[in-house]
C-alpha cells in the first residue's frame, strides 16, 4: 500500500508557526483581522465560511463577516472593496467566488489591494508567482501542494513533475512554483495526447483536471506519487478527488487522500496569508490602530 500524504500533521506544523507569530503581533499591538465579503447564501459558500472563521478564531485572528445582498450592484460592491481597502485594522481580504454576473470579477481584481489579496486575486500578486518571486501572497491550493511535498520531505530538484490542469487557480501557479524549486514540469490538460503514458512517466504526479475520479491505474506507475487537488461532489453528500483512489492506493509509492488532504490545508494558508499581509503592510509603512470597536 502507498503512503498517504496525510494533511493533518502538515496543518499542525504549519499552525504551530502561525501561532508564535500571531501572539508577536498581538504583543506589539496589532490584531490579525481578515475581512470575508460573501454575496448570497450559497450553502457550500456559507459551509466554507464558517470554517474560515473558526480557524481564524482558534489563532487568534479577528474575523468580519461582510454579507451583501445576492442583487448588489457593482457600484455598491466596490464601495465595500474600498471600506475594506482602506480599513488599517483589516489585514487580508477574501471575496467568495463566482460572483454574481453583475459583479465583473475582471474590473474587481484590479481594486482588491494587493497587500491584503489574501486569495491571489489581484493580477500584481499573480504575476509575482509568474516571475518567480514567492515573497508576497501566494495561491493557497498550489502552496497546499508545496507545504505537503516539503513537509514529507519529497525532493524537487531534477524530479519530473506532471500537473493534469491548466487553470489560473492551480495549474499554471503551481507549475512555476515547482519550477523555482528546479524540478522539470509538464502541464497537462483534456486534450494532451497520449495522457495516461506521460502520467505514468513522472516522479510526481498532480491531479487538478476538476474531473472526479479522472485518474485511475491507467495513469500511474509502482514509483508514482500522487498529489490529489480534486474535490468533487459524489452525489451522496461524499467528496471525492480527481484521483479514483481505491484504484491505485495499492499501486503508488504515496498519495493524498481526499478529504483530509490539499483541501484541508489550503484553509490554512489562508490563515497563513493573513500574517503575510501584516509583513507586506509594515514594510510599507503601515500603521495599524487596532482597538475592539466593531467595523460595523
Amino acid at each position: 500500500m502507498g503512503r498517504i500524504l496525510e494533511a493533518k500533521p502538515v496543518i499542525q506544523t504549519i499552525k504551530e508557526d502561525l501561532k508564535q507569530e500571531i501572539n508577536g503581533f498581538v504583543e506589539s499591538g496589532i490584531k490579525p483581522s481578515l475581512a470575508i465579503i460573501r454575496v448570497g447564501n450559497r450553502p457550500d459558500d456559507v459551509y466554507y465560511e464558517n470554517s474560515i472563521v473558526k480557524n481564524c478564531e482558534s489563532m487568534g485572528i479577528w474575523p468580519q463577516r461582510f454579507i451583501l445582498e445576492q442583487n448588489i450592484s457593482m457600484d455598491d460592491f466596490i464601495e465595500v472593496l474600498n471600506i475594506v481597502n482602506a480599513e488599517p485594522r483589516i489585514h487580508g481580504i477574501m471575496i467568495f467566488r463566482p460572483l454574481p454576473r453583475q459583479l465583473d470579477e475582471e474590473i474587481l481584481q484590479h481594486i482588491i489591494d494587493p497587500a491584503k489579496d489574501i486569495d491571489c486575486m489581484n493580477p500584481l500578486n499573480q504575476a509575482k508567482v509568474f516571475a518567480g518571486d514567492m515573497s508576497g501572497l501566494l495561491p493557497c491550493t498550489p502552496a497546499a501542494v508545496m507545504e505537503t511535498l516539503k513537509y514529507y520531505q519529497i525532493g524537487l530538484k531534477g524530479t519530473h513533475v506532471v500537473v493534469v490542469g491548466r487553470s489560473m487557480v492551480v495549474g499554471k501557479p503551481l507549475s512555476m512554483m515547482l519550477l523555482k524549486e528546479d524540478s522539470t514540469v509538464t502541464i497537462c490538460h483534456s486534450k494532451t495526447q497520449n495522457l495516461p503514458e506521460v502520467c505514468r512517466n513522472a516522479d510526481i504526479l498532480v491531479a487538478a483536471i476538476g474531473k472526479a475520479k479522472f485518474i485511475d491505474d491507467k495513469y500511474i506507475s509502482d514509483k508514482s506519487i500522487v498529489i490529489d487537488v480534486g474535490i468533487n461532489d459524489t452525489g451522496d453528500g461524499k467528496i471525492c478527488g480527481d484521483v479514483d483512489f481505491q484504484a491505485v492506493v495499492n499501486k503508488v509509492q504515496a498519495i493524498t487522500p481526499v478529504p483530509g488532504g490539499i483541501g484541508s490545508i489550503t484553509t490554512t494558508l489562508l490563515l497563513k496569508n493573513v500574517v503575510q499581509a501584516i509583513h507586506l503592510q509594515k514594510s510599507r509603512h503601515y500603521r495599524n490602530d487596532f482597538n475592539h470597536k466593531d467595523l460595523h
